[in-house]
């Protein structure tokens, strides 16, 4: 993305490319040659001269959605210029909810007849980057990758939410079921079998405990010791201060979150009585 913005306003030279990168030529270079490859920027070389690169159509394109935070469209450009990363959400398709080495052996086996290879580290590269444009999340407690298939959660969601919450209990054994139940875990876990961001999931579960007090409570207690066994953590982009180029983040802390309430923090979740109503503003 930095190198396409640099590009924009006109042909550059690998060396400007470089310094404006604050990067080793080696690496300044294979940005460059990534970028050409999937289309964001195009090459000329006049005789006896450096040669230089210019931002294409494309790569147009793709910076406006960036400038929008329009992240799906961003993620929709490389679907279709990318075939690493358009392989791997296919791949996904395929096995989701998947582990990193599912994902990379379906890859190795769509891919066998092609030039492209992958390692676990491409694997993980590309699967960054679609978390970070939204396209993809990741089981913090698990690792297991799955695709962002819908807006909001089911419509049926109490049900759903206690089939979630059941499963998690059950891992306790029978004679320690839990009363109250890590809300970060319950997001992870729920958020993985549906296909669903975070955000709504967290959004549907206030909206839940306000129509059912007294049928379901929600605890301010610290973080149980599940919540804190999350490995990963969530990655995001934003765009940056410095001359508008995109900076990315990953953040543990968000991972281990409650929902917020009332100006409060709220970790863990209890379920009194199953019969639950809800109702929401869209249907999904």
């Amino acid at each position: 993305m930095e190198t396409s913005h640099i590009c924009e306003g006109g042909p550059r030279t690998l060396e400007d490319i470089k310094s404006a990168l604050d990067v080793t030529h080696r690496r300044a270079r294979e940005t460059t040659l990534e970028t050409l490859r999937i289309g964001l920027l195009g090459s000329e070389q006049q005789e006896d001269e450096d040669e230089t690169y210019e931002s294409t159509h494309i790569g147009d394109r793709f910076l406006e959605a960036v400038r929008a935070e329009e992240w799906s469209k961003v993620s929709d450009v490389l679907a279709t210029q990318s075939p690493h990363y358009s392989a791997f959400l296919e791949a996904l398709d395929s096995v989701a909810p998947a582990s990193l080495e599912a994902v990379l052996e379906e890859l190795e086996s769509l891919e066998e007849f092609t030039n492209h290879s992958y390692n676990q580290t491409s694997v993980e590269v590309v699967g960054d980057w679609a978390e970070r444009l939204g396209t993809v999340q990741r089981n913090s407690f698990t690792g297991g990758y799955y695709s962002v298939e819908r807006n909001g959660v089911p419509s049926n969601f109490p049900f759903a939410l206690l089939a979630v919450y059941d499963d998690l209990e059950e891992t306790a054994g029978v004679d320690l079921r839990q009363r109250y139940l890590s809300i970060p875990l319950l997001r992870e876990h729920f958020c993985e079998r549906h296909g669903c961001p975070r955000s709504v999931f967290d959004e549907a579960l206030r909206r839940l405990a306000q129509q059912n007090v007294g049928h379901i409570e929600l605890s301010g207690a610290p973080m149980d010791t599940g919540a804190k066994e999350a490995q990963l953590g969530i990655k995001e982009i934003d765009l940056g201060s410095k001359e508008g180029l995109v900076t990315t983040d990953q953040s543990t802390e968000r991972v281990m979150a409650g929902i917020e309430q009332f100006g409060k923090q709220y970790y863990y979740l209890a379920v009194y009585d199953r019969n639950l109503t809800f109702t929401q503003e869209k249907e999904t």
